[in-house]
């Protein structure tokens, strides 16, 4: 990571939708959100079962809700106010697949 700022975008989305969801955030929402001047990259992640071992012990761990996370490199909190940004949020057909969601988080982290 290369960014002085990392956005995290967390959301679950309605069983029924989610092929859908997959296709338009993959090929459509991200693909616009990079064009953004100043959003460096992106990469999304569903979370999934695990298990780890600490203290000499093997825990195990559901998968996490939300389930989709999205971290977006930015170069600064401004790219998502631009209006670039506000565009590509709008953009294709995110709009009708945004009301499929819920549980949704925002996080922006500064690199320190």
């Amino acid at each position: 990571m290369t960014a002085k700022y990392l956005f995290v975008v967390q959301m679950d989305v309605d069983p029924a939708h989610e092929d859908l969801f997959n296709e338009v955030y993959d090929t459509e929402h991200v693909p616009f959100l990079l064009e953004v001047p100043g959003v460096v990259s992106c990469r999304r992640y569903k979370s999934t079962a695990f298990e780890v071992a600490i203290g000499g012990q093997i825990n195990q761990h559901e998968a996490a809700s939300p389930a989709y996370t999205a971290l977006y490199e930015i170069e600064s909190p401004d790219v998502m106010t631009s209006q670039a940004w506000q565009d590509a949020v709008e953009k294709g057909r995110w709009p009708s697949v945004r009301p499929h969601t819920s549980n949704r988080r925002h996080t922006l982290m500064r690199a320190s």
